[in-house]
């Protein structure tokens, strides 16, 4: 629904969340409050475990959603989701291979000269997705408008992911991802590492938060080009709910047991210890 005035005493608005949407009318120039009470008659039944949630609107400009500012009223037709922040108590992030889905953000060929460390989340990058292979959990894999900037490096192994495909938007979070997360109901974790932390794993991981999924960012393979934009992303994800950990710590806590069958496999995969790196610095 494009933006644009509306003259008349109610607001055309269409709410989202998760996979629903409905339109709706609210009175010129609501705001925070009257939008939560709005949310929560439509979907209530559907976050009833939920206990903070975001609003955000549709920003034609930046072609995504955007967070509300300060003050925001609405006074044209909208667009508007709701972003779940946290359930209810504490997330416990454990992980369980059978519970547990790896995501592969674009880990491409043209970003090797410009990505910080770029060759080292590379190197922690194929110990995840051997560990995820190993474990039998799914991979997912995105690659950022391949016919410009190439396929997923080589020293990658994706061909046991689940898909592999192109995109253009920022978030991984596209029809045909959700048509492999409907396939594994059983999900509640992703693993997400990539490039670049600020923009492609930052939107992802909000959205996979909007749809109730707990998302845990592998700081010792996710970087940008800016250390800068690197750190504040990892910290406001952090402050949403996001767990940052490292590769050896999302490993060891999948088989959690020395007696799990695939235990020594894990532990040759982590038995020389990832690169150490500027990453750690700025983490």
């Amino acid at each position: 629904m494009a933006l644009q005035d509306d003259p008349c005493s109610e607001v055309q608005v269409l709410l989202s969340f998760s996979t629903f949407s409905r339109p709706t009318t609210l009175p010129l120039g609501s705001g925070y409050e009257v939008l939560y009470e709005t949310f929560l008659s439509v979907y209530g039944h559907h976050i009833d475990v939920l206990r903070k949630f975001i609003i955000q609107i549709y920003s034609d400009e930046w072609g995504q959603y955007i967070d509300f500012p300060k003050g925001f009223t609405i006074l044209k037709k909208a667009r508007l989701r709701l972003v779940p922040l946290q359930s209810e108590g504490t997330p416990l992030g454990n992980l369980t291979p059978d519970t547990t889905a790896f995501f592969c953000c674009d880990m491409q060929e043209r970003f090797r000269p410009a990505i910080k460390y770029f060759e080292e989340i590379i190197s922690v990058g194929q110990r995840l997705i051997h560990g995820a292979h190993l474990l039998g959990s799914p991979l997912i894999v995105s690659e950022q408008y391949p016919k410009g900037l190439g396929s997923t490096v080589p020293e990658l192994d994706i061909s046991a992911a689940r898909l592999v495909y192109p995109k253009t938007k920022f978030s991984m979070i596209l029809p045909e991802v959700e048509k492999v997360l409907a396939a594994f109901p059983e999900i509640r974790s992703v693993v997400l590492f990539g490039v670049e932390t600020h923009v492609c794993i930052q939107q992802t991981a909000l959205d996979l938060i909007g749809r109730g999924y707990e998302v845990h960012v592998v700081a010792d393979s996710t970087s940008s080009r800016s250390m800068v934009d690197r750190m504040f992303a990892l910290k406001r994800m952090a402050q949403l709910g996001v767990i940052i950990t490292t590769s050896e710590s999302v490993l060891l806590q999948l088989v959690a047991d020395k007696e799990h069958p695939k235990f020594k496999a894990i532990q040759s995969i982590i038995k020389t210890s990832a690169p150490d790196s500027g990453l750690l610095l700025t983490a």
